[in-house]
């Protein structure tokens, strides 16, 4: 007989568990598109966030991109060695350091406009179900930065 008291930790039973299989799958299906930029994934969304922004803190697109420091540091490192982008010390905070994308960065943005759209074949969902769950995944997003601020 099955005790009812561990239901919770039936993999069927967690939410977290679909989202990151779900993450993981459009990450792998991401890679042959972001391999002809020769980008990784983090260095995709980096890139997304600082061809929007044109330059910001460190900080700032850690905080964008839900990521910390210690991961955030050797995705810019490459993507400066790369060209794409430069790393600077604040003029006003000498702790604090700025991204801002070059002329090359700015190119790769015209190669990369490519991939949302190939993307898009692969998910299938109709655009009411893509609506829904984009909004209910920023609901979550918002709810963490709030904790976060907290």
């Amino acid at each position: 007989m099955e005790d009812k008291n561990f239901d919770c930790l039936k993999l069927e039973n967690q939410m977290c568990f679909p989202l990151y299989a779900c993450s993981k799958e459009i990450v792998r299906m991401y890679k042959p598109h972001l391999d002809k930029l020769d980008l990784t994934y983090t260095q995709y969304i980096a890139m997304m966030v600082l061809w929007e922004k044109k330059e910001l803190s460190v900080k700032a697109l850690g905080k964008c991109l839900f990521l910390d420091s210690g991961t955030l540091t050797p995705v810019l490192k490459k993507l400066e060695t790369k060209g794409y982008i430069n790393r600077t010390r604040s003029a006003d905070d000498e702790r604090s350091l700025n991204v801002s994308v070059t002329e090359a960065g700015v190119l790769l943005k015209e190669k990369a406009a490519e991939v949302p759209r190939k993307m898009s074949s692969c998910i299938n969902l109709s655009p009411d179900e893509a609506l829904q769950l984009y909004t209910l995944l920023n609901k979550l997003m918002d709810n963490f930065r709030n904790d976060a601020d907290q």
